[in-house]
């Protein structure tokens, strides 16, 4: 890649990052086009040369953060326990890093809510069900004695719930202390072994 790859790379992911403040902050049908170039020092035409349109730049931030939850998800092969550590150390190991990817979690949170989002991305949305995809990995865990009794589906809900409060609270202060994966764990672990 070369000097001026690098330089379209690096204005790309100003943008990216620009938007998702904006989008976040003000929703996006209050996010103008104009707005965004501004806050990167761009003019809206050159913003053009990256994104065709705001629904595009939109497009591009929910298809990011439908990406990362797919790389998350447990396998028959995973121990539930060590499965749900482990994804929470990952997802909260990267946001210190990477306060774009706390924001990440906000941004998705929101479409659910946002009536002016395309209902294409909304849907795209809706069809990534990670709670689904636990559900499996809670009942092996139960029938293994390690993971606490209750309905596995609810138990999904709430594993991948504290996992999006944390990420969201940690996009509203990224200066505070991040909890650890394995308190997250300790929340599903089988105290009553028989």
């Amino acid at each position: 890649m070369g000097i001026r790859d690098d330089q379209r790379e690096k204005r790309y992911w100003e943008i990216l990052s620009a938007a998702l403040d904006l989008f976040i902050k003000k929703g996006y049908a209050a996010t103008k086009v104009t707005d965004i170039a501004k806050a990167v020092g761009m003019s809206t035409g050159l913003l053009f040369h990256y994104f065709k349109s705001k629904e595009a730049l939109y497009e591009e931030l929910i298809k990011i953060g439908i990406s990362g939850p797919d790389n998350a998800l447990p396998t028959e092969e995973d121990e539930p326990l060590s499965y749900l550590q482990n994804t929470a150390e990952s997802i909260f190991s990267g946001l210190k890093e990477h306060p774009f990817a706390a924001k990440m979690f906000v941004l998705m949170g929101q479409i659910y809510y946002t009536e002016s989002a395309p209902q294409s991305l909304k849907d795209d949305v809706m069809a990534l069900d990670i709670y689904t995809s636990t559900i499996d990995l809670m009942s092996r865990g139960q029938q293994r004695g390690v993971i606490r009794d209750g309905d596995p589906y609810a138990l999904s809900i709430a594993y991948w719930s504290a996992i999006q409060g944390i990420c969201e609270q940690m996009a509203v202060l990224p200066d505070a202390p991040c909890p650890k994966g394995e308190w997250i764990a300790d929340m599903f672990r089988n105290r009553v072994r028989n």
